[in-house]
């Protein structure tokens, strides 16, 4: 695809990311052939979460936007911790949200061509091997400000390195003993061109390779070369890796001549462009942190609809779309951001009012009792499925004499500000009837012998039915929704809410550890945890939903959107709170 200045509107120009902008500009200049190739390489050590999907977005969405191609790499050089499991929810994930990767590769696909490109750049006098151990390595770094102080094994001989990089990959040889460094310079103020480490010894069996391997690459060495010899085009990371481009073009540079590639390299290298991360409020990320609230219970797995995992949003009830939105929404930059988790929440709460079908659901049941209808008789109301999509269709209702409503909906001493239920006051059912309480108090309630109300009577007005010509009678309360007892299902409500209480959980946690002798992980997190991120709930729907699949979407009316999760049955349904109706959490902070 070619684009020029004349084909990009001023309104498309002010709509692109900078990202999609510097795409666009090595378009119309015609580097890399007129290509653009991208890749999404995530390490397979544990489940994805949401900064990853900012990622995915970027990756796979600038691709298929220009008509390029996306291909996912593993990047599985660290057998100590990656899994086949985490390989299949990481591809689960990426065509959740929409995307198809063209081709799939991994690190340890290039295992042999780095080990020969090493063995080259030894031969080269570009790398050697150190025997020093990783304090002394890190203590002989030096600082931004002051350089660096040359291995002793820096200047060895080339025939010595070669010998000893062998050796590091015998299996005979102990983790930590030697390293296989690059030889750049101790005196750059860029520190990762302080004689990187290449290679590390490891002695242990790779997932894809068996025991062909007991050295391993660094990220660092390996990136950039993959990234060369698979043709991509634009490498788009976070932030962080800024720093590390320079060696990124470096280890590129060596790999090429080493290659004897003559091409001209300004115009058919990757390109690495850097932009910010998805921090939100009220969330730990990193793969280490979540593995540690696995580990130690707090949340019931990788999927636990608390864990900001794409999986535990998935199961949450986010749609793939209302992640996607919020993405477009706060967009990619060159500084870093704290997001608010209100804006998500809101972002999700747009696109579920679209798709999300609407039904009853009472949460905190009591009973009412119309006392002016039939026992036995049962009416049959239509209800629109979802008024935001008419092919979504309906479905039935029935209306009985003994309903379930949420014990909220009525006080026993109401205030007048109070627009449901109380003795004298007046509520429409939803698709149904006008009711009143009696003005009485004792003839309007039951109770028990603890003095809690068990049971509400009521007094319909038949004139007033939902959809017959004279029902326009007016009434200051409110529309309340409501089961019928005999018609209803029970089930498992599960309303999940925030796992942390601070709004920035990395530097409370942080703090909190250096007010306390340094102590870490789960004690370190603990105090900050929300004790009721989960309650779960005896409830009572509509038999209609013994019908609707995992993972669909619902809107259980004046309470919030749900989802049916995966451990739901027909004989024992189970719904998550995907989110509330409103922002709660905002309320309570006065914001």
């Amino acid at each position: 695809m070619t684009v020029t200045e004349e084909n990009i509107t001023n309104e498309e120009k002010r709509s692109l990311s900078f990202v999609e902008q510097i795409v666009e500009q090595d378009l119309a200049e015609g580097k890399n052939g007129g290509r653009i190739q991208t890749r999404f390489p995530p390490e397979p050590n544990g489940y994805l979460h949401i900064g990853h999907a900012k990622a995915i977005a970027i990756d796979f969405g600038v691709a298929r936007k220009y008509g390029g191609v996306c291909n996912l790499r593993m990047d599985d050089t660290n057998p100590q911790k990656e899994d086949t499991e985490y390989v299949e929810a990481i591809k689960k994930d990426i065509e959740w949200l929409g995307f198809k990767w063209n081709n799939i590769y991994y690190a340890s696909d290039y295992f042999q061509q780095l080990w020969d490109l090493a063995v080259e750049l030894i031969k080269e006098g570009k790398a050697y091997v150190d025997e020093q151990t990783s304090e002394e390595i890190r203590q002989q770094k030096g600082t931004p400000t002051q350089p660096g102080i040359e291995s002793p094994y820096r200047n060895r001989p080339v025939e010595e390195s070669l010998a000893l990089f062998e050796e590091m990959n015998s299996g005979r040889m102990e983790p930590g003993k030697m390293v296989l460094r690059a030889k750049i310079d101790m005196a750059n103020p860029n520190m990762h061109f302080r004689d990187p480490i290449m290679y590390r010894v490891l002695n242990m069996p790779h997932w894809r390779t068996g025991n062909k391997w007991n050295a391993y690459p660094m990220y660092d060495y390996t990136h950039g070369q993959c990234d060369y010899w698979e043709g991509v085009t634009h490498s788009l990371c976070t932030l962080e890796f800024v720093s590390h481009r320079p060696l990124y073009d470096l280890f590129v540079d060596w790999a090429k001549q080493a290659a004897h590639d003559d091409q001209p390299l300004d115009d058919n290298r990757p390109r690495q462009t850097e932009f910010n991360k998805l921090n939100l409020t009220h969330i730990l990320l990193s793969k280490r942190n979540l593995l540690i609230l696995v580990k130690e219970g707090i949340v019931n797995g990788w999927d636990d609809p608390r864990m900001p995992t794409i999986c535990g949003f998935r199961r949450r009830g986010y749609s793939p779309e209302g992640i996607l939105s919020f993405i477009d929404k706060i967009g990619y930059t060159k500084f870093d951001a704290l997001n608010q988790m209100s804006l998500f929440e809101s972002a999700v709460r747009d696109d579920l009012n679209k798709r999300a079908l609407r039904v009853s659901a009472v949460i905190n049941p009591v009973k009412l009792v119309i006392t002016n209808f039939p026992e036995g008789k049962t009416e049959v109301y239509t209800a629109i499925n979802n008024p935001e999509n008419e092919a979504d269709g309906t479905h039935e209702i029935e209306f009985s004499r003994e309903l379930w409503i949420e014990r909220e909906d009525f006080m026993e001493d109401a205030p007048k500000k109070f627009l449901r239920l109380g003795p004298g006051k007046q509520v429409r059912l939803k698709n149904s009837y006008i009711i009143q309480c009696p003005e009485n108090i004792e003839d309007c309630v039951v109770k028990n012998e603890d003095g809690e109300i068990v049971e509400i009577h009521a007094e319909l007005i038949p004139e007033t039915k939902t959809g017959e010509a004279n029902c326009n009678m007016k009434i200051k309360g409110k529309t309340i929704h409501w089961v019928s007892c005999n018609h209803c299902l029970e089930a498992e409500v599960r309303n999940y809410d925030r796992l942390w209480m601070v709004e920035n959980p990395r530097d409370a946690v942080a703090a909190y550890s250096e007010e306390h002798d340094g102590v870490r992980g789960i004690e370190a997190m603990r105090p900050f945890l929300n004790p009721n991120s989960l309650e779960i709930k005896k409830a009572y729907v509509e038999k209609w939903l013994e019908t609707r699949k995992p993972m669909d979407y619902l809107q259980f009316q004046r309470v919030g959107y749900y989802n049916v999760d995966p451990d739901s049955t027909p004989s024992h349904l189970v719904f998550n709170r995907t989110v509330q109706l409103t922002d709660t959490w905002k309320k309570m902070s006065g914001k």
